[in-house]
């Protein structure tokens, strides 16, 4: 077995150690330090308690945030990202270590003195990244169990984000840009059509995820196969939603800067049509 070689003790929960593949790393487990001095060895068999930092720019972030954050809060975000990892079944991108922890220092810091920060995206994340943000609803009532702490749903929304943002390697600016694009092109369609969608209905949800896989394709520059024809009966048809498509898809050009590929003006089309005989 593998060891890591404790080079020195930051505090009861993070110690600085020689791993024999990433030479030093940043090791973070409750009370991981504790008791321990240099020169100790910790057995690779350990290693699912701990969080091994190996990219050495979050290294040094992490380190930053030290100094501002003391052993028992430290302690409750590194419960929460325990509680994420157990969740999700899958690896974190080592970067939640250094967003949330930040993010949480400063929700939770804002919360003990009564301030609150509005979530504007929080229906469009909760539809948009359900998983997520039960999960972050879980986190948020460890914090409160922990620190007797309530986090507001908006924060819960916020935690979704970074979640998402480590489940998929994106950066958060984009998850963010993501849904704000969704929660764009949804008032563009309500202001189109003239219709209000109930933000807790079927039919909202199936019209954001529609809108959420056609921007994934998007990105990643999938083709979409259309139907023979379709498109110009869909135009003589229904010109009020083949129109407003086309306006989507160009809003999505302009905020992605890739290209939307025609096929997806039929689809959008389609479901916009049953989404305002539906509605109406």
């Amino acid at each position: 077995m593998a060891e890591f070689q404790i080079e020195k003790i930051l505090n009861n929960n993070v110690l600085i150690a020689d791993h024999p593949s990433y030479e030093e790393v940043v090791l973070i487990g409750k009370g991981i330090g504790f008791g321990r001095k240099s020169g100790d060895s910790i057995d690779s068999a350990n290693a699912e308690k701990l969080f091994v930092l190996k990219s050495e720019k979050e290294q040094e972030n992490y380190l930053k945030l030290l100094p501002f954050i003391d052993d028992d809060l430290q302690e409750v975000i590194i419960s929460a990202i325990e509680l994420i990892k157990d969740r999700i079944h899958a690896s974190l991108n080592e970067h939640i270590h250094v967003a949330l922890t930040d993010h949480l220092m400063i929700a939770i810091s804002r919360m003990s003195h009564g301030m609150e920060i509005k979530n504007p995206f929080l229906i469009e994340t909760k539809t948009l990244y359900r998983h997520e943000y039960e999960i972050a609803s879980e986190v948020v009532d460890l914090i409160y169990d922990k620190t007797g702490i309530k986090l507001p749903a908006g924060e819960i929304g916020f935690i979704a984000l970074h979640i998402h943002s480590s489940i998929t390697n994106k950066t958060l600016s984009d998850v963010n840009q993501h849904s704000q694009l969704v929660g764009k092109l949804v008032d563009i369609i309500e202001e189109q059509l003239g219709i209000e969608i109930d933000r807790e209905s079927i039919d909202y949800m199936r019209l954001v995820r529609h809108i959420r896989y056609t921007i994934e394709r998007v990105i990643r520059d999938e083709r979409v196969q259309e139907p023979d024809k379709i498109s110009s009966l869909l135009k003589e048809e229904y010109p009020v939603c083949y129109n407003l498509s086309w306006k989507l898809i160009k809003v999505m050009q302009q905020t992605l800067r890739k290209k939307v590929f025609d096929a997806e003006a039929v689809y959008l089309t389609m479901h916009l049509q049953r989404l305002q005989k539906k509605v109406k």
